[in-house]
């Protein structure tokens, strides 16, 4: 999904929640099961995304540290492991 179609099937359910920059292609959905709603990203798809700018490993070690690593509040992202 784009951002823009992101947004829009937010919108339409009447949610609004934080979304990680640049893995638009890694959303799955959303979680609403806590106080906040939480956007709900796939692992393996953030980190091809992120591998090609900067390689398998660079990719990992860039997700663990920076993007999954990161707490921005109660609306935090998930990330969850994907098949």
């Amino acid at each position: 999904m784009t951002r823009d179609e992101i947004s829009k099937w937010l919108e339409d359910r009447d949610q609004v929640t934080l979304l990680a920059d640049g893995l638009d292609e890694a959303f799955l959905g959303i979680d609403t099961s806590g106080d906040e709603p939480r956007a709900v990203y796939s692992i393996e798809k953030c980190i091809e995304i992120l591998a090609r700018d900067m390689g398998e490993e660079g990719a990992v070690e860039y997700f663990d540290f920076n993007v999954a690593g990161a707490y921005v509040g109660p609306q935090t992202p998930i990330f969850i492991q994907t098949p």
